[in-house]
């Protein structure tokens, strides 16, 4: 006798805030990934996160990789203020009196029902975050990346940030993320892209977003016209305030778009879907031959 096997539905709506902070809501959770409002606090009033906001989900949980500035935002202490429920999950490296679960490499943590989070190593300070919702991973890298200055690094130095950067990778598991966070960071020159291109040939994420792109966006939106394959989409999201809701289907990604509002009026929907060619095999030139190449970003 055959049995039926019905894949199950699942939904979450991701936001783009600034630079690497991102903010997911999966049912009445929402997750906050490296909050940051820019120096000077200029990230405008539609990009920001607030505690009304905030207050409308029944968990909140605040995700902080490491301790640099452009990932850690001290306005993320004054949630709690008004919302004492609120959670800080935090990189084990944190100075101490930064509030906050403290996690380290390689350890894992048990949120609540339906909600976990393994920290992994990182090539900077800190940690990236790999959290488990309600059957979906979420992958947060922040500051993993394969950090080298081709022009400028000596052969030593890049041969010693790629067997850093590998065994960083190593342990993730392949094949089961559903959303991946990773830099995509221009200041690096030629092969800036190296290190995201090896994430999704490697753990192939069903959907990727760059971040960390130095204020321009344009190099986000390069990448992701060049780094999608049969089995990742990539999409660039650049305006602060940004949202997609994506439902993953068996073999369709469902990805509607929401751009953030000029005068807070209402928000325009722009539907986008494409097909998810998981499993199928590849076909046709290398996606990746060319990405080490100069590209002209003016």
């Amino acid at each position: 006798m055959m049995m039926a096997v019905f894949f199950v539905q699942k939904q979450l709506k991701v936001t783009y805030h600034y630079n690497s902070g991102f903010s997911i809501r999966v049912g009445s959770t929402l997750l906050v990934f490296d909050y940051w409002e820019g120096e000077g606090r200029r990230l405008s009033e539609v990009g920001r996160l607030n505690p009304g906001i905030l207050s409308a989900f029944e968990q909140v949980y605040v995700f902080i990789s490491h301790a640099h500035p452009d990932h850690l935002d001290p306005v993320v202490y004054e949630w709690r203020n008004t919302l004492p429920s609120i959670n800080y999950i935090v990189s084990s490296d944190l100075p101490i009196g930064k509030r906050g679960r403290r996690i380290a490499p390689l350890e894992e943590i048990t949120l609540g029902q339906d909600l976990s989070v393994r920290a992994f190593e990182s090539t900077d300070l800190g940690v990236s975050f790999l959290v488990t919702a309600y059957g979906m991973n979420i992958f947060h890298a922040g500051d993993l990346n394969l950090w080298h200055w081709r022009q400028e690094s000596s052969l030593r130095e890049i041969e010693a940030a790629e067997e850093a950067f590998y065994t960083a990778c190593e342990p993730i598991p392949a094949s089961s993320i559903a959303l991946a966070m990773f830099p995509v960071d221009p200041r690096q020159g030629l092969m800036y892209d190296a290190g995201a291109n090896h994430f999704i040939l490697t753990k192939k994420p069903r959907l990727f977003i760059p971040m960390h792109w130095q204020d321009r966006p344009e190099v986000a939106v390069d990448f992701a016209r060049r780094a999608r394959t049969p089995q990742t989409e990539v999409l660039a999201m650049t305006h602060p305030g940004e949202s997609a809701t994506i439902t993953f289907e068996e073999k369709l990604l469902d990805i509607h778009i929401v751009e953030p509002p000029k005068d807070l009026s209402d928000l325009p929907l722009m539907p986008a879907r494409r097909p998810d060619y998981r499993g199928l095999s590849e076909q046709g030139k290398d996606p990746f031959a060319d990405s080490d190449l100069p590209v002209d970003f003016h």
